[in-house]
């Protein structure tokens, strides 16, 4: 279902003192001493429920009129919520449905200054969503890793797997390029980020698939003004005649799916790796100062974590050399630009220009959500205008249903902001009511669970036997090549493929093979 969160709070981000309301929820991470200092017109009045009421001068503008107003949430996030409260509540489910194959996409809204990318993003001792997501990932996914290039994308929105040899080569040549990138391992992380990943909470899914590996993506985008641009692209600088940025297009894959064509997507290794992704993209990121955010984003961010997982073999040895069997799942993370008033913000040429691209935008999504809503609810067939914002488009998957959608709606509680929130808070609320979850089921693997450690578990009491008998076992190459040269015995597995509904010789072949590489097995257990 759609999930929105709402996040009041004001100006640049200080610390994390949130005025959040939330998935609905209202999250904000700014100033502690606002409500002190200003009037509010937001009051969290318990962990659903918002009240919003006018403040003096709007009473006196409107006739003395006296009007409070109350919204119903999901949950309701107060000024003093931890970031890693509101991760565990609005974004650790979509992590552990991203691992089991299943797409999310987590967006924040609110008028422009009101936290959403420092809900994102967090600040130096707290990390935000991004990081936490991040985090979790790797800590779940860790020890069962492929190798970099085993898993390798192709310019479709698809995915191939290589074996160890062609991913060997592909290593090897880019270690050998003139800049070669240290293994993130070995890297030091940059200061000007490394309290933001510093999540100490260790959060993982439990129960990952143990015979699969895995392998993780990242790209980030921007669009702004209604294009999209690649936030990773490398451009050659020229000092005389300097290019500009160009616009990527979206297309549509053999799955229905929308994707933006010729985005860089980097394969990552670790949270700092992929953080160090992010970070790099989003000093390319347009922000401005305005009248009312001294760094407002003036375009959509939005990045796209690609996991893609396989099964191992039937010997737990490599990934499986089967195309169909890959899962690639997505999760996409956007910080959207704010909503703003051009009255407010005082804003000419360039800027007024964003923000009217800004907010056709953001009209075009809650647009494209009433009518979801309308024909959910009345039966009728109206036509989603998904295409009339790139914002949409790209995202038009997931609202008809291809994964979870939450939204973080961000408030700000001050009184000049009243109209704004009192629009966001409507929205907000419809949102509850729009259902588009559904579920993906994964394909069965057919092959023998927990053979990943059981392989693992053969050799090591192989290479233990070998040695007592005196063999070769001195270091671990020599341990390796000693059970690589027992498995090499194996008679290989014919096809298993059945053509016919008379083959009356394929299953039997495949049962000897089987039953020879059995008595090879327990015959090595009397080393």
């Amino acid at each position: 279902a759609f999930q929105p969160v709402s996040y009041p709070s004001s100006g640049p981000p200080i610390k994390s003192t949130s005025l959040q309301f939330g998935d609905k929820d209202v999250v904000g991470d700014h100033v502690k001493g606002l409500a002190q200092v200003q009037e509010c017109c937001i009051e969290v009045i318990n962990e659903s429920t918002v009240q919003i009421h006018q403040p003096d001068g709007y009473r006196i503008f409107r006739n003395g009129e006296y009007r409070e107003t109350q919204y119903s949430f999901k949950e309701v996030f107060g000024t003093l919520v931890a970031q890693k409260q509101l991760f565990d509540v609005v974004a650790k489910p979509l992590v552990e449905d991203l691992i089991r194959g299943k797409n999310g996409l987590l967006f924040t809204y609110g008028v422009t200054g009101s936290g959403k990318t420092h809900t994102m993003t967090g600040s130096p001792g707290d990390g935000g969503l991004l990081p936490r997501c991040l985090a979790m990932i790797f800590n779940s996914i860790g020890p069962f890793q492929a190798k970099r290039f085993v898993f390798k994308l192709d310019d479709k929105n698809g995915v191939d797997v290589q074996c160890e040899v062609d991913a060997l080569l592909e290593r090897q040549k880019r270690d050998a390029m003139p800049v070669s990138k240290t293994p993130s391992g070995k890297r030091q992380v940059d200061p000007e980020f490394a309290d933001m990943i510093n999540v100490q909470d260790h959060c993982k899914v439990e129960e990952v698939d143990e015979d699969n590996v895995y392998s993780v993506f990242v790209s980030y985008i921007e669009i702004y003004n209604n294009y999209i641009y690649d936030l990773l692209e490398e451009t050659p600088f020229d000092l005389i005649k300097p290019k500009p940025p160009q616009s990527k297009i979206l297309r549509e894959d053999q799955n229905h799916n929308m994707y933006v064509t010729g985005c860089t997507e980097v394969e990552v290794k670790s949270t700092e790796e992929a953080f160090e992704v992010f970070w790099k993209g989003q000093k390319k990121r347009r922000i401005a100062n305005t009248q009312l955010n001294r760094e407002s984003s003036r375009s959509h961010g939005v990045f796209m974590i690609k996991l893609a997982q396989a099964p191992l073999d039937a010997d737990g040895d490599n990934v499986l050399q089967e195309k169909e069997r890959i899962t690639l799942s997505q999760l996409s993370l956007v910080d959207l630009a704010g909503s703003e008033r051009t009255n407010r913000t005082k804003a000419e040429g360039n800027r007024l220009r964003e923000a009217s691209n800004i907010n056709q935008s953001l009209m075009t999504l809650r647009t494209c959500i009433e009518v979801l809503r309308e024909n959910q609810m009345y039966g009728t067939n109206k036509m989603v205008p998904y295409r009339d914002s790139k914002l949409t488009h790209l995202f038009k998957n997931y609202f008809d249903g291809e994964g979870k959608v939450r939204m973080i709606v961000c408030v700000n509680p001050k009184a000049e902001d009243y109209e704004e929130s009192l629009q966001v808070m409507r929205f907000a609320e419809m949102t509850q009511e729009v259902e588009v979850a559904r579920p993906v089921d994964r394909p069965l693997c057919g092959l023998t669970p927990g053979r990943r450690f059981r392989n693992q578990a053969f050799r090591e009491e192989l290479a233990r036997k070998l040695e007592i008998r005196g063999g070769p076992i001195n270091g671990e190459t020599e341990e390796q090549s000693a059970s690589e040269i027992f498995l090499q015995n194996f008679p290989p597995l014919p096809s298993c493929e059945l053509l016919d509904i008379n083959d009356d010789q394929t299953l039997p072949k495949l049962i000897e093979v089987l039953e020879e590489r059995h008595k090879l097995r327990q015959q090595s257990s009397l080393f």
